[in-house]
């Protein structure tokens, strides 16, 4: 594994840290080209994507600070330093970027098609720095594939690779339904359904945890979550389709 690109004394680049920002970078260049194929203005999406990755770093870390306002109060500098991307910080992301869109007049479907492909693609790119980090353990395999974790002698499943393989899969599909020109909402559903029955069938191949949501992994609740909200958002953007209609 080499979770640092450099480290020299107290110089440090972590290859999660460089993975990320480089599969942000490429996914907010290909929203120009998936904007204009989803029927949206391309500058209204890089300004959106941009207010996205402000609002994911500012409110994040602000939850953060809530939640552990008295570290906070003795080591600021430190905690700022943790990462602090979690699910509450994307919803509360997810929630300001809408509000935004709105203000704007963003059409919402559109932009979340011509999103869905980015959006992949950056977990792709998150997938290879858990792979390269070593922080995504796979099940013992026999298989060529397997790779061994340093100072271990049984050979893992690289769910990392296996992830960004699936990702990368689903976001050229998506580009391929974009250049078909499909009703609005139907790529992002879509993606989300692959996303979402992926990850739970490739989540039998990580090492188990402890915890559990109602005997489920919390992996696998998740993209049972995902599946469901594919299913949802078809349905609702069905719907509004159907009202414009008559």
């Amino acid at each position: 594994m080499h979770p640092y690109l450099i480290h020299a004394g107290h110089l440090t680049l972590p290859t999660f840290g460089v993975l990320a920002a480089l599969g942000l970078m490429l996914a907010l260049g290909l929203s120009q080209y998936t904007a204009r194929l989803a029927g949206a203005d391309p500058d209204q999406l890089w300004n959106a994507g941009l207010f996205a990755v402000i609002a994911a770093f500012v409110l994040s870390r602000m939850l953060l600070v809530v939640e552990h306002l008295s570290s906070f109060v003795r080591f600021p500098v430190l905690l700022l330093a943790v990462p602090s991307l979690t699910a509450g910080g994307l919803l509360l992301t997810g929630i300001a970027t809408f509000l935004w869109m709105k203000a704007r007049r963003i059409p919402i479907l559109s932009a979340l098609d011509a999103w869905a492909p980015c959006a992949t693609l950056v977990w792709a790119f998150l997938a290879l720095g858990h792979f390269f980090e070593g922080s995504d353990p796979g099940m013992p395999t026999t298989l060529p594939v397997g790779v061994r974790m340093p100072g271990d002698s049984i050979a893992q499943h690289p769910v990392g690779l296996y992830v960004a393989l699936l990702a990368i899969a689903i976001a050229a599909a998506s580009v391929l339904l974009l250049r078909l020109h499909p009703r609005p909402g139907d790529v992002v559903a879509l993606v989300l359904g692959l996303a979402g029955v992926g990850q739970f069938f490739v989540s039998f191949l990580r090492s188990p945890e402890v915890q559990s949501f109602l005997h489920i992994d919390y992996l696998q609740a998740n993209a049972i979550c995902m599946v469901l909200a594919g299913g949802v958002l078809y349905l609702a953007a069905d719907s509004l389709r159907s009202r414009k209609h008559v």
